[in-house]
């Protein structure tokens, strides 16, 4: 969660003009402050941080509406005796980049929030310990693996970046080398593994020229933020992994958080290289910055449906989006509709295991995604890639703000400080206006097969492979039914239709297509377009 808000916050930073512009600062402010809200209440004392409410082994048991949870609130803290170094250090950090986002429009609430990061970051430098540790609840759910060293760099360099004391500049330098900071060459930014995220930061102060006596080893930590900035490209000695449709891979299971982290990094970092004139320095040669921003609108592409199922994986987002998400509140009737209570195992056997589409629509949730080789299961019990995280969400915040000014423009301030948003009133939402539905053209042949276009292609072990995007469209007046479309001269998978024999029918979702609307399937393989015909349908 804290890292969830730090993210946020950092998106707000660094493009808080381009959400203002788009009518979306009040909408990200009010986020922030909902989760700083609650860290000020989960500090009562400067030794004393809660982390956790709840244990996951009860809240798994369970599958109800949050309305009617009956599980165990009970509330798990770390204090003198019972440290935990990473939670605190990432609240701290959490806190004092939000400092940074309130502190024109809000100067007391700025105030206060310095006020507890500085008080939990001394806790969690004197206090040293993981966490989980002392939280044991969270080992089996939220292990820390990387320990604690990187959150305290990354609260350290927050620190240094909302309050310019000098304090905070001396503890990166005088602990880079001895914490990982300047030795560690991650190819991942995660919740857990905060690294790459200091170094980008370090390298944002040495090229504002505010590094000091500390000059040399923050040039160390840059030259790891750039190997990690390489290897998104592949150009260094230890590149990130990708499927076969461009998607970085790390795990099977939600490797999507390392998406939208590494496309904001990568974002950020491209706009620091091009406000000090240089670029990036990889294994295999120099990179213009420019490389590094095209890597990260791939990835939001990807994401957004360019893939080879041609799937958004943006609950909401385009025709063909997860429609089973592995969520309590999305998979349960609204307690609007149904005040009916559901029973903590009732759930699983009524709405957990149910077939259907969710009933409330998780709207722009970023969910685990595909496989290592681009393949998805919109199944609720498949956790591993249905499953949505916040912090799958926060940094995409600040890429999808970046990506509208397009590449030239950005907020970055280099040399000199972080911009910091006007004050704002938040306005409601517009509702959303209302598509005009076309009109189904007469035709001879009412149902059709529109286009079929090669909308990708690339080199995997010397072949080229292709990905086709078909169209098929209800000309007629009526709903189409029992369709039945034949596919010869196909030599790869598809996606976006069911095989029944040796013909193929509508996707799992759908069981009709409606007057004058399209679906779309795609298929790839190595060789030209297959042969597509429609061989059978009723009209009712």
């Amino acid at each position: 969660m804290a890292f969830t808000v730090t993210t946020m916050c950092w998106s707000i930073i660094e493009y808080g003009g381009q959400l203002e512009s788009n009518d979306e600062l009040g909408h990200a402010l009010d986020a922030v402050k909902w989760g700083t809200d609650y860290f000020i209440k989960a500090h009562p004392e400067p030794n004393v941080l809660y982390g956790e409410v709840g244990d996951g082994k009860s809240d798994h048991y369970c599958w109800q509406r949050p309305e009617e949870m009956t599980t165990d609130r009970k509330a798990y803290k770390i204090d003198r005796n019972n440290p935990g170094s990473d939670l605190a250090g990432e609240t701290a950090a959490a806190m004092a980049a939000a400092s940074i986002v309130f502190r024109r429009s809000d100067p007391s609430y700025s105030a206060e929030l310095i006020r507890h990061a500085r008080q939990v970051f001394e806790f969690a430098d004197k206090y040293r310990g993981k966490y989980d540790s002392s939280i044991t609840v969270a080992q089996k759910y939220y292990r820390s693996v990387s320990g604690y060293n990187d959150e305290l760099l990354w609260a350290a360099a927050w620190l240094y970046q909302a309050t310019n004391d000098k304090y905070y500049l001396d503890y990166l330098g005088k602990n880079g080398d001895s914490m990982g900071g300047t030795g560690w060459s991650i190819t991942e930014f995660s919740w857990d593994v905060k690294y790459a995220g200091v170094q980008t930061l370090v390298a944002k102060v040495l090229m504002q020229g505010k590094a000091g006596e500390h000059t040399a080893v923050f040039e160390r930590y840059q030259e790891k933020a750039e190997q990690y900035m390489c290897s998104l490209l592949g150009k260094s000695t230890k590149n990130i992994k990708k499927t076969p449709g461009g998607l970085i891979f790390r795990q099977s299971w939600n490797n999507m958080q390392f998406v939208t982290s590494a496309s904001f990094l990568s974002a950020v970092y491209s706009d620091y290289l091009s406000s000090s004139k240089r670029d990036l320095r990889c294994s295999q040669g120099n990179i213009s910055p420019s490389k590094l921003l095209d890597f990260s609108k791939s990835q939001v592409d990807y994401i957004l449906g360019d893939n080879p199922r041609a799937t958004s994986y943006m609950v909401g987002y385009g025709e063909n989006y997860p429609r089973q998400v592995h969520h309590r509140g999305s998979s349960i009737v609204s307690f609007n509709v149904d005040q009916k209570f559901v029973t903590c195992r009732g759930g699983y056997a009524t709405w957990y295991s149910r077939k259907g589409s969710d009933p409330n629509v998780l709207t722009g949730a970023i969910v685990g995604g595909p496989d290592a080789y681009d393949n998805f299961a919109d199944q609720r019990d498949n956790y591993e890639q249905t499953e949505p995280a916040t912090y799958n969400n926060a940094p995409l915040l600040g890429v999808l703000a970046r990506l509208i000014s397009g590449p030239r423009e950005s907020d970055q301030l280099l040399p000199g400080g972080s911009p910091t948003p006007s004050p704002v009133v938040i306005k409601p939402a517009p509702l959303p206006k209302k598509k005009p539905t076309t009109p189904p053209a007469s035709s001879p042949s009412p149902i059709t097969i529109s286009s079929q276009k090669m909308t990708n292609s690339w080199k995997d072990e010397g072949k080229v492979y292709y990905r086709y995007l078909t169209r098929l469209t209800n000309r007629s007046m009526k709903t189409l039914k029992n369709l039945k479309i034949s596919i010869t001269k196909l030599y790869g998978p598809i996606w976006g239709v069911t095989k029944t024999g040796n013909s193929y029918g509508f996707p799992s979702w759908i069981q009709s297509l409606p007057a004058g609307k399209s679906m779309e399937f795609v298929y790839i393989h190595s060789a030209p377009q297959a042969n597509v015909l429609v061989s059978n349908y009723s009209l009712e």
